[in-house]
């Protein structure tokens, strides 16, 4: 067991992902601080926002398998594709749900003195273009500070 416990917290590839991981997810914390001037620690667990953790992990992992195993091989094809599904569904899927949460969330406003409701739905879902890059950015350089 502790063999396996080793060999997960000593893999390179595994902690340029974590640590992109974890350098987004901080940084979404610093930039609602100061977009909000207030400290709001739950964004560090919370999905959107300013940089894209998705983006950072997957292209650490991109970038840490094109490194090891060279970016002409089967296992970097399948994580590129990966890769680009994930970032496609962030910006994509995500943002427009995020998107219609706002429009559902000022119908509800508007209705809500009728209805006694306090709903609200979550509309920081997706991400832009911009966060996406900067995610990118953040997982490509954490996998050249790990491999």
């Amino acid at each position: 067991m502790l063999k396996i416990l080793y060999f997960i917290l000593n893999h390179p590839l595994l902690m340029a992902v974590f640590w992109a991981w974890i350098l987004t997810q901080a940084l979404k914390v610093v930039v609602s601080a100061m977009e909000e001037k207030k400290l709001k620690l739950r964004r560090f667990i919370e999905p959107g926002g300013m940089p894209s953790s998705h983006a950072a992990a997957v292209v650490a992992l991109l970038t840490g398998v094109g490194i090891k195993q060279g970016v002409g091989s089967t296992i970097f094809i399948i994580v590129l594709v990966l890769a680009l599904v994930t970032m496609y569904e962030a910006i994509g899927v995500r943002r427009e749900v995020g998107k219609q949460a706002e429009f559902l969330n000022e119908l509800i406003h508007h209705l809500a003195y009728q209805a006694n409701t306090k709903l609200k739905l979550k509309e920081s879902m997706g991400h832009s273009p911009i966060e996406v890059l900067v995610g990118g950015i953040v997982g490509f350089f954490m996998a050249l500070l790990w491999m």
